[in-house]
């Protein structure tokens, strides 16, 4: 019988992770990939470089090539530091994402300053050294967003390191999704990649869309207006070309008014519209993308003094670090802020907010990162032998490890900040130690007329919790076999105790008959096939017992 060929403990060893920064909540992405005697830096998102100087030596850079894989803050807002304190380091990034980098400097002319990165073509290996070669991948999520594929050659093999960065499978309104048939050839050793929504699932991103489009309309129709604070480059861009290019606001007569730097990254969105998806080089063909006055809905920039002649109600949409009481005070309108659910995305302060009857908050879900399906897709059809999760909250990276169908198959890491992951490459599979446990058994009392569910009082240690007993009040319900329970929010209690105020004598469409599961069943009605609140009302108004009387 034969011997299965050895492996000698320095081919075990080409490959370690180092990471200045996992983009936990709160932080960025900063990895240091050793691959042989190569250092190579994957991202820089660090808003000190202290870290990465304290690495070189003696006034030498700390690596010997750094890759931005695109141009939002969490991955590139150290670029500049790093680039003037070593300003013969090599940085590279698509030719996009070259472009839009300058968004993150404030000090910077976006259309004047020189670029210090040196773009790369996609689908285009090339040579860092004799044994090391990059190549980039399209990534979906934003313009230039690439995945980057490192290959390190040595007399007894080819190691292959793949890292996504941000990456999104479906297609968004601006950028054609991640294609993994164009990935199958890949077959990594290792494989670093973005776990923003841990082991979550979403439902398509065109049924998201037309959510946030109902809760717009439904708003317009109660005369409210509209204030969306979002980052300025990505989701700003998606909702502007959203709300222009959407069924339900086609022809509409509505004004949209956009603030802050979301205008010049639009500004910079129509240099590259050569690089948007066919679908969105059509439509420009035919009106602008942006900046419009005639075809409705109007599209404006925001003037404080132009705003107060435009007919109401108007969306405005600006900067998630904006102050949202400028354009609330001194206004007796009513109002809607839509906030987004995405935890890694820089979130508004509610707090800070003047609290009013007219102003009220929700909420609406528009991915941007691959939920658990899309993830767990893409490592089947790559079949990595080691994983390392980044990007993200802790707790949605330990989800992400804690998934049954990857521990069987693959090594997971999940590395804290400035720990050391060697990636050891064999010829078989390692079992890798269980992660931490994350669920909890209990035990069921069965009353007369309650049920009581018991837990460990280590739950607690979880730092959900106190969002599941924030009222201590739960919704349970059947989930295929399993029992679900989830707690219940403020914010649902006082929107179920709105309608709940309604009185029974009001015309409105809660007391309306054609009212079902909050929409509008009466085909004569405008509202007809809408989301529509119980305090909306409509011409065509026909009170239940009306119709109850006339059949008697």
């Amino acid at each position: 019988m034969s011997k299965r060929r050895s492996v000698t403990s320095d081919a075990l060893k080409q490959l370690s992770c180092y990471p200045f920064a996992v983009g936990h909540a709160g932080e960025g992405i900063c990895l240091q990939i050793q691959m042989g005697k190569h250092r190579i830096l994957l991202d820089c998102g660090l808003s000190d470089i202290s870290s990465l100087q304290a690495k070189g030596n003696k006034g030498n850079p700390p690596v010997d090539w750094v890759f931005c894989t695109h141009a939002h803050t969490d991955h590139a807002q150290g670029l500049l530091a790093l680039h003037q304190a070593f300003p013969d380091l090599p940085i590279y990034a698509s030719e996009l994402t070259g472009k839009l980098l300058s968004l993150n400097w404030a000090e910077l002319d976006p259309y004047t300053t020189p670029s210090f990165c040196q773009p790369l073509d996609w689908n285009s290996p090339f040579n860092l050294a004799d044994n090391l070669t990059v190549e980039l991948y399209p990534a979906g999520h934003l313009p230039g967003a690439t995945s980057i594929v490192l290959k390190y050659t040595t007399p007894e093999r080819i190691y292959t390191l793949l890292y996504t960065g941000d990456f999104f499978i479906s297609n968004s309104r601006l950028v054609e999704g991640l294609s993994i048939e164009a990935y199958k050839n890949i077959a990594p050793d290792v494989l670093i990649i973005d776990g923003t929504y841990g082991s979550n699932r979403h439902i398509h991103r065109r049924q998201q869309e037309n959510q946030l489009m109902e809760k717009i309309s439904h708003a317009i129709i109660n005369r409210e207006n509209i204030l969306i604070p979002v980052p300025p480059l990505g989701l700003a861009q998606e909702i502007l070309v959203l709300l222009r290019s959407h069924h339900q606001f086609t022809g509409r007569d509505i004004d949209i008014w956009v603030d802050g730097q979301i205008t010049t990254v639009c500004d910079i969105y129509l240099e590259l519209l050569p690089h948007l998806r066919p679908s969105v080089q059509n439509f420009a063909r035919h009106q602008p993308l942006f900046w419009d006055e005639r075809v409705r809905p109007r599209m404006r920039i925001y003037d404080a003094q132009d705003i107060l002649s435009s007919d109401k109600p108007y969306i405005v949409v600006t900067e998630s670090s904006a102050d949202l009481n400028s354009y609330l005070q001194n206004n007796s309108d009513d109002w809607v802020i839509l906030l987004p659910e995405n935890p890694q995305i820089p979130g508004v302060d509610t707090n800070s907010i003047a609290t009013s009857p007219q102003v009220r908050l929700e909420t609406y879900l528009l991915s941007q990162h691959s939920d658990r399906l899309g993830t767990t897709q893409l490592i089947h059809n790559l079949r990595p032998q080691h994983i390392v999760f980044v990007h993200g909250s802790s707790q949605n990276l330990t989800d992400l490890t804690n998934l049954e169908e990857l521990q069987n198959r693959y090594h997971l890491h999940c590395p804290p900040t400035g720990t050391l992951v060697e990636l050891p490459i064999g010829e078989t599979f390692v079992q890798p130690a269980p992660p931490p446990e994350n669920s909890y058994e209990g035990q069921i009392y069965e009353g007369e007329e309650i049920i009581n569910f018991t837990v460990p009082k280590t739950v607690i240690d979880d730092p959900r919790w106190h969002n599941f007993v924030d009222t201590g009040i739960i919704e349970a319900r059947w989930q295929g076999e399993e029992l679900v329970l989830r707690g219940i929010s403020q914010q649902e209690i006082l929107s179920n105790s709105m309608q709940a105020r309604i009185p029974v004598n009001i015309d409105c469409c809660g007391t309306c008959l054609f009212w079902r599961n909050h929409r509008c069943g009466n085909p004569a009605s405008p509202l007809y096939g809408f989301q529509v609140t119980p305090e909306g009302y409509c011409p065509v108004f026909e009170r239940k017992e009306n119709r109850e009387e006339d059949l008697s």
